[in-house]
């Protein structure tokens, strides 16, 4: 019965609807409830299998395959999460148990097992507090371990009750002027096309924004392809007569193999503007290939550029992956930036809920932090 119930809370909570995110506060509860490891194991599996559900069908549209690679790969990054709240389980409650709860938390925050810490419960924390930033998620953090002990009904009871707080009718903080984040139904073909049509276009999209009083547009996630003089160039000579900004993804070349950034085009200057701290695992980030003698990754620059400047103000930049884990975000709140930037490049989720979740995810710590959030994501053309 904990098993099936862990596996409705991870179903619930991560179904992208941003306001179903705190019922996973109730997995705590389900992990403490566990009458042995092997059952905290199966209740831990349950919600974190549930919770990524999408996954394999998102690798098999990305590989053009069956499910199975999808489904290996949806086991294997269960792993992580199994084995720290089994082996930190303990059927004994009170201080120890709590302790115990603390220190999964935190490690399923942090690399290495941050690394692959989707469905964190303390993500919950922006629909509950919104504009209560650090001491908001304290507090939260309190309360997901007063459910793993004996007086968890009063933890039931204040999160039933924050949830119906008028709070929660609330107002998205609100974007600077001039800020504009545009949403491409390009499929695969964006980032791989690279045809000075196809980059044109995209030009013109970006001045057609900017008609409508945008000073900054943000594009999505790999919308420049390869990041070259020759492209820079181009979009440079195309802005001409404008004074907006365009910020948008691509990929940088190096030795090892390629990064995944953001850049920063005007008419007067193209720059490198962030270089993703978080890659999605496997699908990009491989570090096994270096120990192979092989490149073609996408490198990691795991705790590099938590925030950026443009035009004087501060971005706190999020490429796709790194909006469904926890410390990058976290990170970058440390520099109370301005604004988040949040980009994507979501074709291959056709049919499952990745993006809707990672949206939800990024929207929620704008709220909990009182931080404006741009969002620019790609979607299959059919979508």
């Amino acid at each position: 019965m904990l098993i099936g119930l862990s596996i409705v809370v991870g179903t619930v909570a991560w179904s992208g609807n941003m306001m179903t995110i705190p019922v996973a506060m109730l997995f705590p509860l389900l992990w403490a409830k566990s009458p042995s490891r092997v059952t905290a194991a199966g209740v831990s599996a349950g919600y974190f299998l549930a919770a990524s559900r999408g996954l394999p069908q998102g690798v098999a549209n990305f590989y053009a395959a069956d499910l199975w690679p999808g489904l290996m790969l949806w086991v294997m990054a269960s792993v992580s999460f199994t084995l720290v709240h089994a082996i930190l389980w303990t059927g004994r409650p009170g201080r120890g148990r709590a302790v115990r709860y603390s220190a999964a938390m935190m490690l399923m925050a942090v690399p290495p097992f941050g690394i692959t810490g989707w469905a964190h419960p303390l993500t919950a924390a922006g629909i509950l507090f919104p504009g209560w930033g650090w001491f908001g998620l304290g507090t939260t953090a309190i309360l997901l371990v007063v459910m793993t002990g004996q007086r968890w009904q009063i933890a039931v009871a204040v999160l039933g009750g924050l949830y119906a707080w008028p709070a929660t009718d609330w107002a998205q903080p609100k974007l600077p002027h001039g800020w504009n984040g545009v949403d491409l139904a390009l499929g695969q073909n964006l980032g791989r096309d690279g045809s000075l049509r196809f980059h044109r276009d995209l030009i013109a999209a970006a001045r057609t924004v900017s008609g409508d009083g945008a000073q900054f547009v943000v594009l999505p996630e790999s919308a420049l392809g390869f990041w070259t003089l020759t492209v820079a160039r181009l979009w440079q000579e195309g802005l001409q007569g404008s004074a907006i900004t365009v910020i948008a993804g691509a990929a940088v070349i190096t030795a090892a193999g390629y990064d995944n950034v953001m850049v920063a085009i005007s008419a007067t200057e193209a720059r490198i503007l962030y270089r993703e701290r978080m890659p999605v695992p496997v699908a990009m980030w491989q570090p096994w290939r270096a120990s192979m003698g092989e490149g073609g990754g996408a490198r990691a620059h795991f705790f590099a550029n938590p925030v950026v400047e443009v035009a004087g103000m501060r971005i706190a930049p999020l490429i796709c992956y790194e909006q469904l884990i926890l410390w990058p975000v976290l990170q970058s709140m440390l520099h109370a930036p301005d604004l988040i930037v949040a980009t994507g490049n979501g074709w291959w989720t056709s049919g499952t809920s990745i993006v809707a979740i990672q949206q939800a995810s990024a929207t929620a710590w704008s709220r909990l932090f009182g931080v404006p959030i741009v969002t620019a994501f790609n979607h299959n053309e059919q979508e």
